[in-house]
């Protein structure tokens, strides 16, 4: 599968934009929609073209992850969300065990609201409402 178009605003809007390199909450150096890598550097400027790009290029990334750690099949909106997770994570061996395990919804949702929310320790609220907006999005 391949993430939509509302995937990709949702990963867009978590994530935002920024056109010079900084360091996130975790402590990592980022660029563009979120990116990170040997390519991001210290004081590094790009244009909004070329965030577009490594947008792309990461999409790519993210949507091979969870298409290879899927076992059962989803609909278009859970995919998306778990790209969105997983572009956000790098993806969660535990979430994937529980909807390939078919636990129940309940089970996914308190799982995927709870976890991966923090950042040296500290509750974000972005990440909170990013958790649940991508887990709102998964069971519809």
């Amino acid at each position: 599968m391949r993430i939509s178009e509302k995937g990709i605003y949702l990963i867009k809007k978590y994530e935002g934009v920024r056109l010079d390199s900084y360091y996130c909450p975790a402590g990592i150096l980022t660029i563009g929609y979120g990116h990170t890598g040997t390519d991001v550097f210290d004081n590094q400027k790009i244009s909004i073209d070329e965030a577009e790009r490594l947008l792309i290029k990461d999409l790519v990334k993210f949507e091979k992850i969870v298409n290879k750690r899927l076992k059962i099949t989803q609909n278009q909106n859970q995919f998306d969300a778990l790209v969105s997770h997983t572009y956000n994570t790098g993806g969660s061996d535990t979430l994937f065990k529980i909807i390939n395990n078919r636990n129940s919804i309940d089970d996914i949702e308190y799982w995927w609201t709870s976890k991966y929310i923090t950042a040296d320790g500290i509750e974000l609220k972005g990440l909170v409402k990013r958790r649940k907006e991508e887990f709102n999005i998964y069971k519809s």
